[in-house]
C-alpha cells in the first residue's frame, strides 16, 4: 500500500488559524502605536535636556539666558537678533537646534524679561507619562507667563526650566 506524505488542507488551515490568533495576540500585547509614542516622547525629553545644557553654557558666557523671539513665535533669539529656527544651527552654541520629531508640534521657549529664568515646553504623545505636567494637563507656568496651553501645537504637557524656577 502506498501512503502519501504531507499535510491535508484541513491541517494547513488549522495551523494558519492558530498562527493568526497568536500574531494578533502578540500585536495587541506589544501595541506598536504606544511604542512609537514612547520613542517620540523619549526624543522630546532628550531634546529639551540637550537644550537645557546649551542654555546653561549660554548663561555662563553672557550672565543671562537668551530672550525669546516674540510672544507668538516662542523661539530663542539668536546673537544677530533673529529667531533661531528649530532644526537649524545656533552657532557657537549648538550645531542643530532640536526639532520636534513629529513635524506637527513645536517646542516652546520663553525667557524672563531680566534673562535670569527660562522655560522650555513640549507636547508629549502619551499624556499618561509620569513626568508630564499635572498628569498630562498643561504645565502651570504656561498661563502665568502668558503662553497658550496649546502653543506646542497640542497641549504643552511637559516642561523643563532654569534651576531657579519650576516648569
Amino acid at each position: 500500500m502506498f501512503m502519501k506524505k504531507g499535510f491535508t488542507l484541513i491541517e494547513l488551515i488549522l495551523v494558519i488559524g492558530i498562527l493568526s490568533v497568536l500574531s494578533i495576540g502578540a500585536i495587541a500585547v506589544l501595541n506598536p502605536t504606544a511604542q512609537f509614542q514612547k520613542a517620540s516622547d523619549a526624543r522630546r525629553k532628550s531634546d529639551l535636556s540637550q537644550l537645557q545644557k546649551t542654555l546653561e553654557i549660554y548663561y555662563d558666557d553672557n550672565g543671562k539666558y537668551p530672550p525669546h523671539f516674540d510672544t507668538t513665535d516662542y523661539r530663542i533669539e539668536g546673537l544677530d537678533g533673529n529667531a533661531v529656527a528649530w532644526g537649524t544651527s545656533w552657532q557657537p552654541y549648538i550645531d542643530v537646534m532640536p526639532k520636534d520629531p513629529s513635524g506637527q508640534k513645536a517646542y516652546v521657549y520663553f525667557a524672563s524679561s531680566n534673562g535670569q529664568s527660562y522655560w522650555l515646553y513640549a507636547s508629549l504623545d502619551r499624556d499618561t507619562d509620569i513626568s508630564a505636567c499635572n498628569k498630562g494637563d498643561a504645565c502651570n507656568s504656561l498661563s502665568s507667563n502668558g503662553i497658550s496651553a496649546t502653543a506646542c501645537g497640542e497641549t504643552c504637557n511637559f516642561g523643563v526650566s532654569s534651576p531657579n524656577v519650576s516648569p
